[in-house]
């Protein structure tokens, strides 16, 4: 099998249109910093941690798909490891988060700081130095991954050798291991750390799932757009489209568990220091979004992919994908924005930073996408589903 390159007309629509919408969203996303910076930093965090969700979050359902094995996996294979092949762009991206550490949380403000008795006892893990060093060290360890993953995978067209599927398979339960310990971390440092008189346990598993369930969207809306083509077509069969609608369902019913969950236990004990968080995002208008994410995060894409007729049809599947990802970005804008300060007031720049740094972050995935075949070449579980079909 080729690579991709220039096989495939929507990639190639797709690659010309990204960079353009890029540039029209970051024009006036960096004219808008010199009015108002501090909101600058503010949605540049908000698109940061969702782009780089579905890069991590890629890894750790290509690590899954590699431990548990499966032919819903060869659908969207190639989708997830393009995705972690973007990892390095999204370190480089994190950059500005450290310089703007001042401006986005309170622990880095040294006169802010000093002055709370809580945050000087934190101080020995909430400083600006130790959360540059953690942010290395979570990138670093995404990135090991992400070059054994596709180090292999590339071996694995090559030669085809049976030990490649071993070292794979053994890689994905520690590297599932250190993906759940980095990406818990993250979600405390990037966003948890917003108001750090708050603490929930719970806090980093529902960032975890939501990764996982907005990559499965991106990877399974990828999908849908090529199984009418070769070689997608040849294993993209209406029992493994339902196989990604089952997967992408049970992820929002984890979704909806622990959120809940996290607010049942929160809101029963009712003590002072944990209950403040759940208190800033439900006053000022907030309330709106939590009902409209208990309607549109879980209710409505809950009972949509409860149809075997919706899941086995690509354009159906894509579409439900697709409402997802939308959700999903105003889902992290729920978690984040709230602890800024104020009530329910959207800003133009929370609209454009996630479509600018998504058009950059779209480029260099369907880059990376049509430099290899779109189905893993040699692998077993390849020739396995061609011969049952």
């Amino acid at each position: 099998m080729r690579a991709s390159e220039n096989l495939y007309p929507e990639m190639d629509r797709v690659q010309r249109m990204a960079p353009i919408i890029a540039v029209a969203a970051l024009v006036p996303y960096v004219l808008g910093a010199f009015f108002n910076r501090d909101q600058f930093f503010h949605s540049y965090l908000l698109a940061f941690i969702f782009w780089v969700g579905i890069a991590v979050g890629c890894a750790a359902v290509l690590m899954l798909h590699h431990l548990t094995g499966g032919g819903w996996g060869l659908i969207i294979r190639r989708s997830l490891e393009s995705g972690t092949r973007t990892l390095p762009l999204m370190a480089v991206l994190a950059l500005p988060l450290l310089l703007a550490a001042p401006r986005l949380y309170v622990w880095a403000d040294a006169s802010k700081a000093s002055a709370d008795e809580l945050l000087r006892h934190k101080q020995p893990y909430l400083n600006v130095p130790f959360f540059a060093l953690r942010t290395a060290l979570y990138f670093a360890a995404w990135l090991a991954l992400a070059y054994f993953l596709n180090k292999w995978s590339r071996e694995q067209d090559e030669g085809g050798k049976p030990e490649i599927v071993r070292r794979l398979r053994a890689l994905s339960g520690p590297g599932l291991v250190v993906y759940g310990l980095t990406a818990t971390l993250a979600s405390i440092d990037w966003v948890m750390s917003l108001d750090p008189h708050w603490f929930s346990t719970a806090f980093g598993m529902i960032f975890m799932v939501g990764q996982v369930l907005t990559t499965l969207a991106f990877a399974i809306g990828v999908a849908t757009m090529l199984v009418g083509r070769e070689p997608l077509s040849r294993v993209a069969s209406r029992s493994r489209l339902v196989d990604l609608g089952n997967l992408m369902l049970a992820f929002v019913m984890l979704w909806a568990y622990i959120s809940f969950s996290q607010f049942l236990i929160i809101w029963s004990g009712n003590l002072p220091e944990e209950i403040t968080w759940y208190k800033t995002h439900l006053k000022g208008g907030w309330a709106w979004i939590a009902i409209f994410l208990i309607v549109f995060h879980f209710a409505l894409p809950f009972l949509l992919l409860l149809s075997r007729d919706i899941k086995s049809r690509a354009r159906s599947l894509q579409l439900v994908a697709a409402g997802i990802i939308l959700v999903r970005i105003v889902d992290v804008y729920w978690a984040i924005k709230p602890a800024t300060g104020g009530g329910l007031r959207p800003h133009w720049m929370d609209v454009i930073a996630p479509i600018a740094i998504g058009g950059i972050w779209v480029s260099f995935f369907v880059w990376q996408l049509k430099g290899r075949p779109l189905l893993p070449v040699n692998d077993p579980l390849l020739r396995a589903e061609l011969h049952h079909e």
